[in-house]
């Protein structure tokens, strides 16, 4: 059984931190299918139209028919450990600093045998559950799980590898004054983060739910204002070297298109909140995240940028507000791309309408902070780079893959 994660001594500031060294990356175009279903959570394969086969690896045609119609579908995850083995040697720098590891061969019921990385709580012989992970180069690797959840699994070394666990590692909340941003630390501590960094703008001002914000035992309130470059490089000085998660929880929602407003003020605002504000904070604390990707077993793990889900999407309504939320998210998908060779996972939360008071007059259903919250904590549990948060955004995400142009009319 996996033995609890113990709490990481204080670090000696005398010795080298580890660099960051990705597994092999190296993958097909075909391939990626694999990659994208790992970023959302899916155990998803190739399935010929032809025949029906299961494939696995992926292929450009079919074994069986040569069919060259191979969509990848969500197929079932279960199967069966034929056998095992653990690498005491490697010649890739990446694993010869993490072995030993162990790997075996997995008879799925869908078809396919696969190769995969095995958690410690797997037996030859046992039944098992597969999933697909992002590995520290953000490629697709299979995974091997107990078939029913087993005590401390989260805490198995293989495992952590692929996911951004909030146990024992620090984290910073950028905007502590939204309802958001709160339940966020409350869920980060709930978690297992040691301590939680939480970001108020004018400190001195009082604020909704301050109270029960310092009243959690792992929080602590710090000076952030987002909007400032001084202030984002004053609080990175401080603290960025401690930092092992930066959830970006600031937020700006106005309603109206291009249109219906007069002048640039609130377009302004929302650009210097979103967009500029995404920027201050990459700069300031990402070049420490990067560098310490691989810091043992607190390491810095990854930049989460809670995005309106209309950022994919352009909503009339709130025309000026979507457009804000795609610059926000164009920059942190450049930002995944500079920070993935350290192992550091950018997380895109997408969210439709939430329970605040400027989504007041949208009808139901709406996202509840705290919903919110838990399934931010799942996606770095899971390791996950792409999570859609309640129906509105699941239904989106669906639209756009059925039919962009359709969705484009609807709105």
């Amino acid at each position: 059984m996996t033995e609890p994660l113990p709490r990481p001594k204080r670090k000696n500031p005398l010795l080298r931190t580890r660099q960051p060294l990705p597994p092999p990356g190296a993958r097909s175009r075909t391939a990626l299918g694999l990659t994208a279903a790992a970023a959302e959570g899916r155990f998803r394969l190739q399935v010929c139209e032809a025949c029906g086969a299961v494939l696995y690896p992926p292929r450009d045609a079919c074994p069986r028919c040569l069919s060259d119609r191979l969509p990848f579908r969500d197929v079932p995850d279960g199967g069966r450990l034929l056998a095992d083995t653990v690498i005491r040697a490697s010649a890739d720098p990446y694993f010869r600093e993490r072995t030993p590891w162990r790997i075996g061969t997995v008879a799925l019921d869908a078809g396919p045998v696969m190769v995969a990385h095995l958690h410690g709580d797997v037996l030859e012989g046992a039944r098992v559950r597969m999933v697909l992970q992002l590995d520290r180069s953000s490629q697709a690797v299979a995974v091997a799980l107990p078939e029913t959840d087993t005590a401390h699994m989260a805490d198995d070394p293989q495992w952590r590898e692929t996911t951004c666990d909030p146990k024992h590692r620090r984290a910073l909340v950028t905007d502590g004054r939204t309802a958001v941003g709160q339940a966020v630390a409350r869920a980060l501590s709930e978690a297992g983060a040691s301590l939680v960094f939480v970001g108020i703008a004018e400190d001195w001002k009082p604020f909704a739910g301050e109270a029960a914000l310092r009243a959690i035992p792992q929080v602590e309130v710090v000076p952030l204002d987002a909007t400032d470059t001084r202030s984002v490089d004053t609080l990175a000085g401080a603290i960025g070297a401690r930092v092992d998660i930066l959830v970006n929880t600031g937020e700006h929602v106005r309603p109206g298109g291009l249109l219906d407003r007069q002048g640039l003020t609130v377009a302004r605002e929302e650009m210097d909140i979103r967009y500029l504000g995404l920027m201050r904070l990459a700069q300031a604390f990402g070049p420490a995240l990067r560098a310490r990707g691989a810091d043992g077993i607190n390491a810095a793990a990854a930049f989460v940028n809670i995005l309106s889900v209309y950022a994919l999407a352009a909503w009339p309504a709130f025309g000026a507000f979507s457009a804000a939320e795609a610059a926000c998210l164009a920059a942190s998908r450049s930002l995944r791309a500079e920070l993935r060779p350290a192992g550091v996972k950018v997380v895109h939360v997408f969210v439709g309408p939430t329970e605040t008071e400027w989504y007041q007059a949208v009808p139901p259903p709406k996202v509840g902070p705290a919903a919110l919250a838990r399934a931010l904590v799942h996606a770095l549990r899971r390791g996950l780079e792409d999570v859609y948060v309640g129906v509105v955004a699941h239904d989106i995400r669906a639209r756009l893959g059925a039919n962009p142009k359709a969705l484009e009319r609807e709105l």
